[in-house]
């Protein structure tokens, strides 16, 4: 590849700025519009933000944008394109980036140009990379550093208790977040290596589930900003545990409402009943609806999209409070795999016909047909109320 003139067309408004986060700034794609880029944006110069970001980064500032992309070897459009993708704002062309932003270039442009990646999924996995972390960075900061940069006594300020806690923590944190990222890895790539079909690999049949708390908005006006946030902390954490451990996964949650899927239909519905069980025993919770879809889904950069979903979502919007409704697909796939009976009428014309000698039948759950109603976008679909057939097992 190679680099442009920083005055040429090529490279667009001129990029640069630090790289302590995502949504800090670097550069600007060419083809972003002027007017979309907040050209005032400074790195910082406060003494103890840059002490921090050279103990995060490990490196001093050191770089312009362009002078990194010309010592990594790429054009300053490709590497304006991943550092937008990563979530980094323009600044102009600051000298505040490090030899790790260098390496970072050369290691996504060497694998574009070696035929592993194509330049397009380079930029997603910039981007998936960027905002993933962009999220966990804020966590982290918002939930876990602050409390503990608290002044321990008197007269000390939250200044001088920072770097050297994040000095502590700074190596665990890095060794434990890629130890996380391995095993999701490696959880990935089994499932995705466990798949016949090519075309599944992207499009797959799976179970859908949303999950909303009811009343959210009034609680919103009701609530102190600190218990709401804590309600919400409660309700993400209690149903990322339940999905973890029951075999799902978690999607996304979007503070009253978590999206997961599952590969097994009984798997998807267990969630849903555990749910709702769970949240039932805190009387501080408000009440619980789920929607279950089974079909097609297109997975990308984590997330999960198309008619599935949206069924999902509706049937959520209309099931009854503590209740999870399904759709006709997901209540035949927990027929088929015997989780539940779709006719309870057959169900038990089958134990007449076998005699009472017959080793019985016994289903996890029961369904119920609902009346068919019409769905925003969706037309007319039958929803199907999904209940324990048999006593939760505790645990």
């Amino acid at each position: 590849m190679t680099v442009d003139d920083p005055t040429s067309s090529a490279s667009g408004s001129p990029g640069g700025g630090p790289v302590s986060g995502p949504g800090t700034p670097i550069g600007r794609d060419q083809h972003t519009p002027h007017h979309e880029v907040d050209h005032t944006v400074q790195p910082t110069a406060d003494p103890l933000a840059i002490r921090l970001e050279q103990l995060i980064l490990g490196a001093e500032r050191r770089y312009t944008p362009f002078q990194a992309a010309r010592s990594a070897g790429v054009s300053m459009e490709l590497a304006s394109r991943f550092w937008r993708a990563m979530g980094f704002a323009d600044i102009g062309q600051a000298k505040a980036l490090t030899e790790a932003d260098v390496l970072a270039l050369r290691r996504l442009a060497g694998l574009v140009e070696a035929g592993l990646l194509s330049e397009p999924m380079a930029v997603q996995v910039a981007r998936s990379t960027g905002q993933t972390t962009a999220r966990l960075a804020e966590w982290q900061i918002d939930s876990f550093l602050e409390g503990l940069t608290e002044p321990p006594e008197p007269g000390m300020t939250r200044t001088e208790v920072t770097y050297p806690l994040v000095e502590l923590l700074l190596p665990e944190l890095e060794e434990f977040l890629v130890y996380v990222w391995r095993r999701q890895l490696a959880a990935a790539t089994g499932r995705v290596v466990q798949v016949a079909d090519d075309e599944e690999m992207v499009d797959r049949r799976l179970a859908v589930g949303f999950a909303d708390l009811v009343g959210f908005t009034r609680l919103t006006r009701r609530l102190e900003e600190e218990e709401l946030g804590e309600l919400v902390e409660a309700f993400e954490t209690t149903a990322a545990d339940l999905v973890a451990a029951y075999g799902g996964r978690l999607i996304k949650t979007l503070g009253d409402e978590v999206l997961y899927c599952a590969d097994d239909a009984g798997t998807a519905a267990e969630i849903a009943l555990r749910l709702i069980e769970t949240m039932e025993e805190d009387p501080q919770m408000p009440e619980l609806r789920v929607g279950i879809a089974f079909g097609t889904v297109t997975t990308r950069m984590g997330d999960v999209f198309g008619t599935t979903v949206n069924l999902a979502s509706r049937l959520t919007s209309i099931a009854p409070k503590d209740a999870v409704l399904v759709d006709g697909a997901m209540a035949e796939e927990l027929g088929r795999t015997g989780a539940a009976p779709v006719s309870e009428k057959k169900a038990a014309e089958a134990r007449e016909q076998a005699g009472p000698d017959a080793d019985e039948v016994t289903y996890r759950f029961a369904l119920q047909p609902m009346w068919q109603r019409p769905v925003r976008g969706l037309g007319v679909v039958e929803p199907w109320l999904l209940t324990r057939r048999t006593p939760k097992i505790p645990g």
